[in-house]
């Protein structure tokens, strides 16, 4: 357990520091915002900065121009001969030059990933990228059986079963998704609880339950409106997820068999 949190925790390092290019964000008194500066901040999830919305992109730019701020304050104050910041930084140096062995190792082995190695990592491995079956549904959730059944009643006599199915989840439904109609998106049938799977699952394309659905929440309506069958998704959709993840792999691997010649070699002394 140990040694895999290490080889992980090596791998995560080595490959947030090959994504980062040096991109600039701006400028605080002249000095560049650069990528690896929102490594710094945001540790692995850097890599999504990218997709982030525009306010959590503009808040982590925020934490870097306060520290840009605080770290130009503090080197007006001479600490660069203190004995401290020597200390610190030589042990800052020992780590940034492992950081740049695995930097440049991560690069090679990504340079000698082919389609091939990526097929054969693909069809080992086919089970990592099989999709489970979805249902989109939405739902009405209400407190007592007889509301449910109520409800249940008025669809049935309704022309537009699916408009007037909207409108009563907006008026009476007590969940959260009342009030955009009861949609639920799509979902698989392991995210919801059992019950309520179980009958959604029954269920035909445009057609609701016509008894309520009991479960810990209260009793359910449930109206489905599509479904997606089980998959599996294709070699081409998946390839740089493959990539990064024999990468990876391969990293891992070299870490352990270099640790391994190394401590065969080393005086270690441990109390």
């Amino acid at each position: 357990m140990i040694k895999n949190s290490i080889k992980l925790g090596l791998t995560a390092l080595a490959f947030v520091t090959v994504c980062s290019a040096e991109t600039t964000y701006g400028t605080v008194n002249g000095e560049e915002i650069t990528k690896d500066e929102i490594t710094q901040v945001m540790g692995a999830q850097a890599m999504q900065f990218d997709t982030l919305d525009d306010a959590m992109k503009k808040r982590v730019i925020g934490m870097l121009v306060d520290r840009k701020l605080l770290a130009q304050n503090a080197s007006k104050a001479g600490l660069e001969k203190t004995d401290a910041y020597k200390s610190k930084l030589e042990m800052i140096k020992k780590d940034l030059i492992l950081n740049v062995w695995m930097e440049e190792e991560a690069k090679k082995i990504e340079s000698t990933i082919k389609d091939e190695d990526l097929k054969a990592f693909y069809d080992k491995n086919k089970d990592k990228f099989r999709t489970p079956a979805e249902l989109k549904a939405r739902h009405i959730l209400v407190e007592k059986e007889d509301d449910a059944k109520a409800i249940i009643k008025t669809l049935s006599e309704a022309k537009d079963a699916k408009a007037e199915f909207i409108k009563l989840a907006k008026e009476k439904s007590t969940g959260p998704s009342g009030k955009d109609g009861g949609d639920l998106g799509w979902f698989a049938l392991s995210r919801m609880v059992p019950e309520f799977s179980a009958a959604a699952d029954k269920l035909k394309k445009e057609s609701f339950t016509k008894e309520p659905v009991k479960t810990e929440f209260g009793y359910h309506i449930i109206y489905l409106e599509d479904r997606k069958d089980a998959g599996l998704q294709k070699l081409e959709e998946v390839k740089d997820q493959l990539k990064e993840n024999l990468s990876r792999e391969k990293f891992n691997k070299l870490v352990e068999d270099t640790v391994t010649k190394l401590k065969k070699d080393a005086d270690i002394k441990l109390k």
